[in-house]
């Protein structure tokens, strides 16, 4: 079960909040997801982070599923306007 996350408003200086998204690039994590990093490794570092505090949520993609022997692949897609080819003329 999903616990509800907080939402909260927070100003930054433009330079910082760009200099965060670079970053937050870097390591393939949104600017928010940044943020919420950076604050739970200080409140670690601090001996502050409440043991009750949920994980990180994982974001994007699913982890890859293992190939079978074939069998569970889907048929090939029908001919349809979008992926049909035009008639040789």
């Amino acid at each position: 079960m999903a616990t509800e996350r907080k939402s909260i408003l927070l100003r930054l200086d433009p330079a910082v909040h760009d200099a965060l998204a670079r970053w937050a690039g870097d390591e393939l994590r949104s600017t928010n997801a940044q943020i919420e990093f950076l604050l739970r490794k200080a409140l670690a570092d601090a001996g502050r982070l409440p043991r009750d505090a949920g994980r990180i949520p994982r974001r994007g993609r699913p982890p890859r599923q293992p190939r079978g022997n074939g069998s569970d692949l889907a048929a090939a897609p029908e001919a349809t306007p979008e992926n049909a080819r035009p008639p040789d003329t």
